[in-house]
């Protein structure tokens, strides 16, 4: 149950990330914006329901809170690592 949470709580970061207007990860993300930002809040959901069941409510809360911060903060950087390897 906790890799569970921890999966959707990921997913839910990506799928915010993607549909964010400076991303590179995938360029097609942007006509399918409105999807993708309803699955990343049904993971979200997921998440917390998943990390209520194995930590309680308001901790399982925080820590879903916890993976979408850490992994929102992350792809940025991997975003322009990325950039940066396929330059010239």
């Amino acid at each position: 149950m906790t890799f569970a949470y921890l999966l959707t709580a990921t997913l839910a970061a990506v799928l915010f990330y993607l549909t964010s207007a400076r991303q590179t990860l995938w360029l097609a993300a942007a006509s399918k914006a409105k999807l993708l930002r309803g699955l990343a809040w049904l993971s979200v959901v997921l998440a917390w329901v998943f990390a209520a069941l194995v930590i309680g409510i308001w901790a399982g809360f925080f820590a879903t809170l916890t993976i979408l911060m850490l992994v929102l903060v992350a792809l940025p950087f991997i975003d322009a690592y990325r950039r940066k390897q396929h330059v010239g």
